[in-house]
């Protein structure tokens, strides 16, 4: 037995969701915050058996996309020559980060 971990971005979690509750399996969604951007996540946990891992991981590709996004950095502090607002930065957002353990021991209860 295999858990699947899969961080993804808010925009992707209830579609995602929805698939691998309409491929039969069974899912946890925690809301969590990126640390980076700071930016909603969730947090989804899948378990299933060894060979079930491919298609759920599928799923996840099917379902979460990367996207480009312009965030504003967090403004710079004084200088000498006094205050600038730093530009927009583009950064990648989305898609999936995702982790496989093995499961030892799984109960319903």
């Amino acid at each position: 037995m295999q858990l699947v971990i899969a961080v993804v971005q808010d925009e992707d979690a209830d579609r995602l969701i929805k698939a691998v509750v309409d491929g039969g399996y069974r899912v946890t969604r925690i809301n969590t915050v990126g640390g980076f951007l700071e930016r909603g996540n969730a947090t989804v946990l899948v378990c299933v058996e060894d060979g079930q891992v491919e298609e759920v991981l599928g799923l996840i590709r099917a379902n979460c996309y990367a996207r480009r996004r312009f965030i504003s950095p967090l403004p710079a502090l004084g200088e000498p020559m006094g205050y600038h607002l730093p530009a927009p930065v583009e950064v990648e957002v989305g898609g999936a980060t995702v982790f496989v353990l093995p499961v030892e021991r799984f109960e319903r209860l």
